[in-house]
């Protein structure tokens, strides 16, 4: 069963990598890029909901089905996993002001990812690898959980300042302040540093996978974006990168 699972999540990886290649010429049509020529639209608080909402289900479905002891680590895992997509699944949709029309296939897709990434990592650990109460000392377990808490502070504060600049006209404003001063996207940044956490965390290739997944989808949204807000504002920070600080 492990070798197979182990050239499942490779396969994974494989689609990861297409994934990031496709969207470093096709922006993702939602949000800044929304397109009516992608099909149907629909109401981007239901998408959000309905699309993100089914990565903490699966999860908790596959690693709950599971024939292995369920520890202590493996439940600190899935809370962290769980506390993000609450956030990311109700409370952000839910607070989003004259939020636009998203692409219903681009719902579809983020959905069917989620339903593959919560079954890879509830696969994982529910029947793959168990943890010990020792493990909680290790160095990677410890930055870890530093590491995620940082990324989840920054990416929920940093929502916080683009939720409050959104005008009720749905018009976009440069964002200032906070990790602004140096990056297009600090929001995206704190959700990869999370993700980069739980594979530092749970030290597997199925953590990576959400890792480089997460990486395949966000940075280069965040470099078409960043250039949308150069283009967009004469008066842009010109220092300011896109969503690395000093680097991209």
């Amino acid at each position: 069963m492990i070798q197979n699972f182990e050239l499942l999540v490779l396969i994974w990886l494989a689609i990861g990598l297409i994934a990031f290649i496709t969207l470093l010429f096709i922006p993702a049509p939602y949000g800044k890029f929304a397109k009516n020529s992608w099909g149907p639209l629909i109401p981007s608080k239901i998408g959000w909901i309905i699309m993100e909402i089914i990565s903490p289900l699966t999860l908790i479905y596959f690693y709950a089905n599971g024939d292995l002891e369920k520890t202590l680590v493996s439940t600190i895992f899935i809370s962290f996993w769980v506390a993000h997509y609450f956030n990311r699944s109700i409370i952000y949709p839910l607070r989003q002001n004259n939020p636009a029309s998203m692409p219903l296939i681009i719902a579809i897709l983020a959905f069917v990812f989620n339903i593959g990434n919560g079954y890879i990592n509830g696969t994982f650990l529910g029947s793959i690898q168990s943890y010990s109460l020792e493990y909680m000392y290790s160095w990677n377990f410890i930055m870890g959980v530093c590491l995620f808490i940082v990324g989840a502070y920054i990416n929920i504060k940093s929502d916080n300042i683009l939720l409050s600049l959104r005008s009720k006209s749905g018009e976009y404003n440069i964002p200032n302040g906070f990790m602004f001063k140096h990056i297009s996207f600090p929001n995206y940044f704190g959700e990869i540093l999370e993700w980069t956490a739980f594979a530092l965390m749970t030290w597997s290739l199925a953590g990576l996978s959400f890792m480089i997944w997460t990486m395949a989808n966000l940075v280069p949204r965040a470099i078409a974006g960043h250039k949308w807000y150069k283009n967009t504002f004469d008066n842009y920070p010109k220092n300011r990168k896109a969503i690395f600080p000093f680097i991209l």
